[in-house]
């Protein structure tokens, strides 16, 4: 059983960076990829990211790109999203999850099976 665990979350101000971590335990980590989804007050949640845990191939949705840059650590199981100095907005508030799925770079929310708890990011103005 894969059990995803996020950090680094919290309150920001517009134009500053985050960096959200993702420690991920159980399972075989090489069949899956990570994504990070987001979801704001009232919305779906959405795709932002993900990461093929066995060779680092990433995809963005076209909010993020530029933007945020999804990594992962092998050693340390961890996956990071970085939000990049300079990049972060007001309507970037969102709690935002990591997730887990044993498709190749899924980017859509039903082909992932695991979830984490989430992390609150508040940007403000």
């Amino acid at each position: 059983q894969v059990q995803l665990v996020e950090s680094g979350g919290g309150l920001v101000q517009a134009g500053g960076s985050l960096r959200l971590s993702c420690a991920v335990s159980g399972g075989t980590l090489r069949m899956y990829t990570m994504g990070w989804f987001r979801q704001a007050p009232g919305k779906e949640r959405s795709f932002v990211a993900a990461v093929t845990w066995s060779n680092g191939v990433t995809a963005y949705a076209d909010s993020a790109k530029g933007r945020y840059t999804i990594s992962r650590d092998n050693a340390k199981n961890t996956v990071y999203l970085q939000m990049n100095s300079g990049s972060l907005k007001p309507e970037d508030t969102a709690v935002y999850y990591c997730a887990a799925s044993t498709r190749w770079l899924a980017m859509q929310r039903d082909h992932y099976a695991y979830w984490g708890q989430g992390t609150q990011v508040t940007v403000s103005s």
